[in-house]
């Protein structure tokens, strides 16, 4: 009797023993790992997940490796061959695509459930499951109320507001080459405007900018002081501050797009598991409700967290329209370079020019109606001013693409020749327009 209880419990203890170590090889595999996490995420998000992560897994210590999304691209390409990061985590769904084109990500399965696969038109995941959308994101304006207010300003809506002279040098926005999620605010204006009248509008704006920042931190951070009246954000840095307190507000124009920001494991990752952990993480209802702290005010990719955000939290989910444009991801990734260098050759190292010839525009333009021949000559100057240098189909052929190969930090940085000769060309036109263009405006005001 004693022999054949042996031989019934030492296959259940067996069992269990095999259970046992099963699970602990697991944790052994997890356990006393470095996760490093390449982003372009400010320190209010990365800080936020770094603890709550290694609460759940003590034995994973994470390491944030900051970069700029462009930075981040290139670090991962340039380090390819040496691997030592398992994940990147940034908001513009077109760095993603860059690095799944290049071989640099790897695909992935998550176990999570609830998220839906699209969010109207946009799909939230990579259907190829290179990357994975943990919230989304818009992009609009955010203001200060106590400087609208004392500067006498009327609160702006949509984006051709902002073109008003009334907003001169109470603007402020960051260069889409420093910024992927600024990219990604000029690239919904070119494709919900078109690429002639986006430029346009993109080009009237700036006329009022008080400053383009180095980062996009310096967006919100310049509204919040009051350094500046209003910001070109994406939705986040608008909701973040008004939750912490900052007397500011936030608004989606019609004309913008709503998309998912996303996180990828890295080919090759040194600690695969700690990366699906952390991934996981970032999906599941306890990773998305982190999204609403105070100092993150992201958008969930599971419709349940909405239950838990306070009174007029946008909610994508619920048939409330956000953006009508439906953002073309090849489009962008097609040409994304290209706008970077457009926008610093017409804006960002032009931003003098600029203010000049619309401030001069706006002051004929005041005094010239009524008056054909004036007005007639306005109307020229603001023709030369919205010239771009190329079509939109120039932008994205592959064969001219391939040209603008590397971002500059400042004009003074080096490039290829041939990206060299072309901005140098695009920034004669745009100089000699620019001066043209006052010039006009001043004839105008001779014939008053």
């Amino acid at each position: 009797m004693e022999c054949k209880m042996t031989a019934i419990i030492t296959p259940l203890k067996l069992t269990g023993a095999i259970m046992l170590l099963m699970g602990s090889a697991s944790a052994y595999a997890m356990s006393d790992k470095n996760l490093v996490i390449v982003t372009s995420f400010s320190n209010d998000v990365t800080d936020v997940y770094k603890t709550a992560f290694e609460q759940k897994y003590p034995g994973i210590t994470v390491e944030i490796l900051k970069k700029k999304t462009t930075s981040g691209i290139k670090y991962l390409q340039e380090t390819a061959s040496r691997n030592g990061s398992d994940i990147f985590w940034a908001s513009a769904p077109d760095a993603f695509e860059v690095l799944k084109e290049n071989g640099l990500l790897a695909q992935y399965d998550s176990s999570v459930e609830g998220i839906p696969e699209t969010v109207g038109a946009f799909p939230i995941n990579d259907p190829d499951g290179y990357y994975k959308g943990f919230a989304l994101s818009g992009y609009g304006m955010m203001w200060n109320e106590r400087y609208i207010r004392a500067k006498k300003l009327p609160v702006p809506k949509e984006w051709e507001d902002l073109a008003n002279p009334i907003y001169y040098r109470h603007v402020g926005m960051s260069a889409p080459s420093r910024s992927g999620t600024t990219h990604l605010t000029v690239e919904a204006i070119l494709q919900g405007k078109g690429w002639e009248e986006g430029w346009q509008t993109l080009k009237a704006i700036s006329g009022n900018f008080k400053t383009v920042t180095e980062r996009s931190f310096g967006v919100p951070d310049g509204v919040n002081s009051g350094s500046f009246g209003i910001g070109i954000v994406i939705d986040f840095f608008g909701l973040s501050s008004k939750a912490s307190g900052f007397p500011v507000d936030f608004h989606y124009p019609t004309v913008t797009a709503l998309v998912p920001a996303n996180v990828g494991k890295i080919n090759n990752a040194p600690n695969p598991e700690a990366a699906q952990a952390f991934i996981d993480f970032l999906l599941s209802e306890e990773g998305q409700h982190l999204l609403l702290d105070e100092k993150i005010q992201r958008l969930p990719v599971n419709p349940a967290v909405y239950a838990q955000t306070p009174e007029g939290f946008p909610n994508p989910f619920t048939g409330e329209q956000l953006g009508t444009v439906d953002f073309d991801l090849a489009l962008s990734k097609s040409r994304y370079n290209v706008v970077n260098s457009l926008f610093d050759v017409m804006i960002t190292y032009r931003l003098d020019e600029l203010r000049d010839a619309m401030q001069a525009i706006h002051h004929a333009e005041s005094k010239a109606k009524g008056n054909a021949d004036a007005m007639a000559l306005v109307e020229q100057a603001k023709a030369l001013v919205f010239t771009v240098p190329i079509s939109a189909e120039q932008a994205s052929d592959p064969a001219f693409a391939a040209i603008f190969t590397k971002k500059r930090k400042k004009a003074t940085d080096e490039v290829s020749a041939r990206q060299a000769e072309v901005e140098q060309a695009w920034d004669n036109l745009v100089v000699e327009n620019y001066e043209k263009a006052e010039q006009l405006a001043e004839q105008a005001l001779d014939l008053l």
